[in-house]
């Protein structure tokens, strides 16, 4: 019931609200991010990180520090709240909540998958995976050798068993039939995600509708360009891209038929809020959408904080916080490999 959830909301959300605004009033603002870009070794980004809310988690680490370590230890304190978030949580909450990790097990079992069709090891691959996306059967999709014994040995117990109905064949798993069930499973997921915010209603639905709507829209964006060029058809690109968003249908069906970057930015130009993403780029180039793309969905994040008693706020602090762990990650890689000129280049500022 939308404008009355006030009446009803803290009962169960309250708490959890107050909390996740809090944890967001802990992220780096611009001020910590020149400070942090103007550090000469990984021991300055500790030692100016040990004033923060990461401080706890880095404080016991011995010299040398490695990237890989202060990129593990802030993503560590992400899930340290994202499991505190979810034990407190009712339903409708929890299952909001448990959402919010459906992409980050798509990734990991494409991870799994990729590193096992390389013959990689893997405990090594198991590392690498996101906290967030693990689940009991994990290490043993390593054993599937097409997408229908990949769902029928592991999957069909996970969260992720309803968005495979799409990808069941028996062709064997190759680079190019991966990638396209990672974007038949995210086509799926987001779908499924947009639904259920729409059944919650009111302010919920309002501002993940948006939320959800952009990242579908970029999500098509990326597909178009990363297969030109490729073997992907038109009917099987159009089949990758989710059926809700700004660019639903009319926008699909030009990216489609799109055989190069620039007929990609005549596309997106007509839909004004994309328009100022690709004014940025110059004919040809498409280096720097990734970071154009960021910038307007933390914009798009930051305003979901602005309205209250919403399930938005969570998802929104949850990306947020991924966005900061990306900018801490390029800060550290730039420093370590002494490529202080570029440290700016993909560090997108929250606040």
């Amino acid at each position: 019931m939308y404008g009355f959830e006030a009446l009803t909301f803290n009962i169960h959300g309250g708490y959890l609200e107050a909390i996740v605004r809090g944890h967001r009033s802990g992220l780096l603002t611009a001020s910590d991010y020149n400070n942090l870009c103007q550090c000469e070794t990984l021991e300055d980004i500790k030692m100016h990180l040990s004033a923060t809310e990461y401080g706890p988690y880095l404080q016991n680490e011995p010299s040398p520090l490695h990237t890989t370590t202060i990129v593990e230890k802030c993503t560590l304190k992400l899930v340290d709240e994202y499991k505190h978030m979810l034990t407190q949580a009712t339903e409708p909450l929890s299952t909001f909540l448990e959402y919010i990790t459906y992409g980050h097990m798509i990734d990991n079992v494409v991870l799994i998958v990729t590193g096992t069709l390389h013959e990689r090891d893997v405990q090594e691959l198991l590392e690498k995976c996101h906290p967030l996306g693990m689940f009991d059967s994990i290490a043993t999709l390593a054993v599937a050798q097409n997408m229908r014994e990949l769902y029928r040995l592991v999957l069909v117990d996970t969260p992720l068993a309803p968005y495979f109905s799409e990808c069941l064949t028996s062709e064997d798993l190759d680079d190019m039939n991966i990638e396209i069930m990672r974007n038949t499973l995210y086509k799926a997921y987001l779908e499924d995600f947009y639904r259920f915010c729409q059944k919650l209603g009111g302010a919920t639905a309002e501002i993940m509708s948006d939320i959800l709507a952009f990242e579908a829209d970029r999500r098509a964006v990326n597909i178009t360009i990363n297969s030109i060029g490729t073997e992907l058809t038109r009917d099987d690109r159009r089949k990758l891209f989710s059926n809700f968003g700004l660019l639903y249908p009319y926008g699909h069906e030009e990216l489609a038929v799109c055989e190069d970057i620039d007929q990609v930015r005549s596309a997106m130009e007509k839909y004004p809020p994309y328009q100022s993403i690709f004014s940025k780029l110059s004919y040809g180039e498409s280096q720097i959408l990734d970071k154009a793309f960021y910038e307007e969905e933390v914009k798009r994040l930051c305003l979901a904080f602005e309205q209250q008693f919403h399930y938005g706020v969570f998802f929104a602090y949850m990306r947020l916080k991924e966005q900061e762990i990306r900018n801490l990650m390029w800060i550290s890689e730039c420093v370590a490999q002494n490529q202080k000129s570029r440290v700016h280049d993909s560090v997108v500022f929250i606040f």
